[in-house]
């Protein structure tokens, strides 16, 4: 009897054992997780300074944008971890301009259709770009959630986007959001061509094309975002990767 006893406790300290050596484990995979992404964060830096050096413009749009689109993630109720992976996705959405000719990328007038054409291909050099951190292991999957988001933030919600044609639901969420804060901020930005449009203006024009352009419940998320920060009355804000502050509107 003793000696059963003895055995069912032998087994019991075994699997205990076993128990812990598995949830160690797991710790210990997280933890190599969470260095490979922040490794990965520290190069995605030196992306941002490269796409800063190459066009001054698109760097500070790419920062209003991000801004934008972790307002509206917080609106939506993301976690810390999703709104930094939204963060990134915002801010390097458009580093494929690096590929575009300056010729094209800073021409201060309407683009010709040869022009427009080359420009359109900037969200697949944005993610052949951004497939470089998504390689096997540690942080493959958020990175490739980054770089999917760069890639389809020019998908309409009907469909008639690019590159893939993507439609509702299909478009990635992070993508749906970074395209209303691509087009608010350009909207309401003054270009050498034109001046920007008021806030309440360009709300308007995010509520017409919703459902067609924009997705509807992401768009009103946008819009009480924009409401709430606007009645701060900041005029500049941070970023997490970045340590001076942004201007909220381009001069």
């Amino acid at each position: 009897m003793a000696s059963s006893r003895k055995k069912h406790n032998v087994l019991n300290l075994q699997t205990e054992v076993k128990g812990l050596a598995v949830v160690e484990l797991a710790r210990e995979v997280n933890r190599l997780k969470d260095e490979a992404f922040h490794f990965n964060y520290r190069i995605a830096k030196c992306l941002l300074r490269a796409l800063q050096l190459k066009d001054i413009y698109t760097y500070e749009h790419s920062a209003r944008v991000a801004y934008y689109s972790i307002k509206t993630g917080e609106e939506l109720g993301l976690s810390k971890k999703e709104l930094i992976k939204l963060e990134l996705a915002a801010l390097f959405h458009d580093v494929g301009k690096i590929g575009i000719p300056d010729s094209v990328l800073q021409k201060p007038a309407r683009l010709e259709e040869s022009e427009f054409l080359l420009m359109k291909s900037h969200p697949e050099k944005t993610y052949q770009i951004l497939q470089e951190f998504c390689e096997e292991g540690g942080a493959a999957t958020d990175f490739t959630e980054i770089a999917l988001a760069a890639l389809h933030h020019h998908e309409r919600y009907d469909g008639r986007g690019y590159p893939s044609g993507l439609k509702g639901e299909q478009i990635p969420l992070f993508a749906r959001i970074i395209l209303i804060a691509d087009t608010f901020d350009a909207m309401t930005s003054t270009r050498p061509y034109r001046k920007g449009l008021p806030y309440e203006v360009a709300f308007s024009e995010l509520r017409e094309f919703s459902g067609d352009q924009f997705d509807k419940k992401l768009v009103e998320l946008f819009i009480s975002a924009m409401g709430k920060d606007k009645s701060q009355g900041a005029s500049e804000f941070y970023l997490t990767i970045h340590p001076e502050p942004f201007k909220k509107e381009a001069a």
